[in-house]
Parts: C-alpha cells; structure tokens; sequence
C-alpha cells in the first residue's frame, strides 16, 4: 500500500460534538502538523476512524458484512446489475480483481488502521491531561484492530505498516498484532481512566473496557489461543452494550442501502442460509428478531428483510454481542475439552430469553452428545444463528473445517463459495513486488 494519509474529518460534525467557548481546528484547513500536534485535532480524527469504518456503500461495516453475506449465503443478490455484489454470490473464480466491494473492504481498512497509526505515533507529543490522551489511545487502538481483523478474516495475508512496497505477513500475525494493540490499550486504560473531557467529545456508543476484551477474545481464538480467549471473554460485562451509533445525516449503511430498499441483496431464505441439520428450528425467537418474515418458504421469494440492527438510519449496529463472548467461552472450552464448560456456555445462549440488545433463543438446554466434536458443530450452528449478518460466518466457517468450494465448479460449493479473496488489482498495481499470488478460491 502507498503511503498515503486520508483524514476523515467532518466539520459540522467537530462543531456539534464540542462546546463553543474555545478555538478549534479548521478541518478543511488544518495541516497535518497542526492536527497531530493539536489534542481537539487528534479527538477529531478519532471520530473520523468511526466515520470511515462504519459510514456510507465503501466502508467496512457494508463491504464486511455484505461480502460475508453472500460468500456464506446469509445473502442472495435481489438485482443482477449489481455486479460486484452478484460476483461474491457467485464466488470460486467468478470474483475478479477489480471487484468494487473487495476494493473498497480492502482501501477502507488499510486506511483506518493508518489513520489510527497516525494518532497513536502523535499523541504522546501533545500537551493535554493523561485521562484525554488515554481516550484518544484506547479508542485508535481498536479501531487498528478492528482494521487488521477484518481483514484477516478475508485474506491470508496483508501489510500491517503503511509504506512505499509495504511487506504482508500472515493472517496469524495481523491477529496477533491486533491483539498486541488491544493489551497495550487495556494496560493504558487501567492505569489512567479516560477524561470527561474526551467521553464528551467522541462519538457516542462504543464502551471501550469490554470492548477490548471482547476483540482479544475474538481474535485470539481466530489464532487457536483458546486459554487467552476465555480468559479475556470472562472479562467482558454482558450486561453492557457497545455500540456504532448513526444518525440521519450518518446512516445505518447496512439500512441506507440494503434493507431499506431492496434493490441489492436480501436474506437468501429464511432458514439463514444454513444447510440441513444445521437450520434453526421453528421455535427458536431469534428467526423472528433477524428476519421480517420467519415463517417464509425456505427458497425465498418473500420480503425477508430486517435483520435487526438494520431496520433504520438510526439503528446501532453492535460492535460485538454478549452471545458471541458466551460462544467464545463454549468454543474455548470445548476445543481444550472442558465439556462441562462448553455445555454451560452453549446453554447460557440457547435458554437465555434475552440479553442487552434483546437477543434470545428460547430454547431447551443442550441434549445432544457429550462429545467435544458433537459439541463444536451445535456451537458453530448457533454462532451461525446468533451472530447472523455480523460478517462472521466465512470467519467460522473456516475455522470449523465446513465443506469448501471446488475451484471452478460452481455445483460443489456447499456452505462458502469462496475461502479467500483475491487481492485488489489496486494493491497489486501501487506494491506488485510484495502482493502474494491470489489464492485458488
């Protein structure tokens, strides 16, 4: 990736999120030295890192969980003139380099994570109190491993500096730097709290303390660190949520340009894409919570719209839910064959009747075998339900060993039509001697 810094910066945004008794950058004026040397200008470019990551058709939380969607049949395409959006549907090697949603997923991330690179290589040289350059730490730390993250649950490998010709390394590597910045926050957290000044002028919705646990214990159990994973998801206060909050004049992207429409994609049917004997049964209250018409024929055709978190451009849109920390903690424990410890988990996730964001199953405790396979495939299947349209499944997928594609022969792809994504034809243009060979499917 080419060093280049983009700051997401919105004026009316700065003037309507701080008070009006003091000076403040220009953000249409302000120099890079002045913003990164300035503590309001590094607050401003805090808010930005959200902006970028969660607004409009290019950033993140559309491209993730739309690509998602569709590479796992969460999603089927409602109008074929959407090209980029019908080539992941299609997936194997339908999906070319130049596809506009890989493209976007892939700028949008690398930008975040230099954005937040940016904040956290300056805010050490400002003057300002510690509880506010302890905000502004924390809060560019995650969304620098929510950057890396995202993208290594699409491909095997990518840069994590910004640079002329940057050097990619594994997937595994991007995790665990992710995680290394999560630590590192949570160290600077616990010693100095963050400031009223800061709380009053980020972005409302994001709860940082469990929100770094959270994605230490997504991500280490993406790298198979299961002890780090419970230990961290145990930190996590289920009773609290964390949140992208959106407005009228920031939507709900998922909302502006999917569910609010249907003219892109929709739910593909209304047993989430799933396979037989994994599909949710009929009594299971979360079909009602992600879709407008649960009881629709199995084969679609019906409007199977909501999926909850995207029913307005005001909806918040979870940073992560307190079912997947409960399903952290079951896989963890199953995959270290603490089956008693699975099985609690799982049940706290099929009975529960609702949590935080009003989620619940309302379902029989676990009957099935006491074995830690039978007890991984229950486990994949309700993450497959309780985190529907969260960009997790293709994640999941994976790392469950569910059937994968057969390069080139479309009628073989069962639960994915595709493993990775190719790498952006960009990237490989502005880094062409460091960008890895795409990968089969």
């Amino acid at each position: 990736m080419k060093k280049t810094i983009i700051y997401s910066i919105l004026a009316g945004f700065l003037l309507t999120t701080t008070s009006c008794d003091q000076e403040y950058l220009n953000p249409s004026a302000a120099s890079e030295t002045q913003v990164t040397t300035d503590i309001n200008g590094l607050i401003t470019l805090c808010n930005g890192l959200q902006y970028r990551y969660t607004s409009t058709r290019a950033g993140v939380i559309y491209t993730s969980i739309t690509a998602n969607g569709l590479t796992t049949k969460e999603l089927t395409v409602l109008n074929a003139g959407n090209g980029d959006e019908e080539q992941l549907r299609i997936g194997g090697i339908g999906i070319t380099t130049n596809n506009g949603i890989i493209r976007n997923l892939w700028a949008q991330n690398q930008l975040v994570k230099a954005n937040a690179d940016l904040i956290l290589q300056n805010v050490g040289n400002v003057a300002g109190d510690a509880g506010t350059k302890s905000g502004i730490t924390v809060y560019a730390s995650i969304f620098r491993a929510l950057a890396l993250g995202t993208m290594a649950q699409f491909w095997e490998k990518l840069p994590i500096v910004s640079g002329t010709n940057a050097p990619f390394v594994t997937r595994d590597e991007a995790l665990k730097e992710a995680i290394k910045t999560l630590e590192s926050a949570a160290t600077t957290l616990a010693a100095t709290p963050v400031s009223s000044t800061f709380a009053s002028r980020i972005v409302a919705g994001i709860d940082l303390a469990n929100t770094l646990q959270a994605l230490i214990a997504r991500y280490s159990l993406m790298t198979g660190d299961n002890a780090k994973a419970l230990a961290a998801a145990n930190k996590v206060d289920l009773t609290k949520k964390s949140a992208f909050n959106f407005d009228d004049a920031t939507q709900n992207p998922m909302f502006f340009n999917t569910f609010g429409n249907r003219n892109v994609t929709e739910p593909l049917n209304a047993t989430l894409g799933l396979p037989e004997g994994l599909r949710p049964v009929a009594t299971d209250k979360r079909m009602a919570f992600y879709l407008s018409n649960p009881t629709g024929v199995a084969a679609g055709g019906v409007n199977l719209g909501r999926a909850s978190f995207f029913t307005a451009n005001n909806a918040a849109i979870p940073v992560y839910l307190p079912g997947e920390i409960l399903l952290i903690r079951a896989e963890a424990a199953a995959r270290t064959n603490d089956l008693a410890g699975a099985t609690a988990a799982l049940n706290s996730v099929l009975t529960k009747t609702t949590d935080a964001w009003g989620i619940g199953a309302g379902l029989p405790a676990y009957s099935g075998e006491n074995t830690a396979t039978a007890l991984l495939t229950e486990i994949y299947r309700q993450r497959a339900i309780e985190l529907y349209l969260s960009g997790m499944r293709l994640e999941d997928n994976r790392r469950f060993n569910r059937t994968a594609p057969i390069s080139g022969n479309a009628a073989s792809q069962v639960e994915r039509s595709r493993t990775w994504y190719p790498y952006p034809l960009t990237e490989r243009a502005n880094n062409s001697s460091n960008t890895p060979a795409d990968p089969a499917i």
